[in-house]
């Protein structure tokens, strides 16, 4: 399993196709997801999914503040 310091390999990728465009994925365009290599059609696509990762934590760390009663 690569981790942050290692280049990624488009051989390891779990994927074969974009998520976001169903095109293939390309050696410049690959993240680390869940300790998995997952690959895109581009940077752009891969950066979309990183912006909609983060914005999908923020929510959620939102939510368990709220559910928790630390938000007052």
């Amino acid at each position: 399993m690569p981790d942050a310091a290692t280049p990624l390999n488009i051989d390891d990728a779990v994927n074969e196709t974009c998520p976001w465009s169903g095109k293939p994925i390309a050696a410049d365009s690959l993240t680390l997801y869940n300790g998995a290599v997952v690959g895109f059609c581009n940077p752009g696509c891969r950066d979309k999914f990183a912006l909609a990762l983060r914005s999908f934590e923020a929510a959620l760390q939102a939510r368990r503040v709220t559910n928790a009663g630390l938000d007052q």
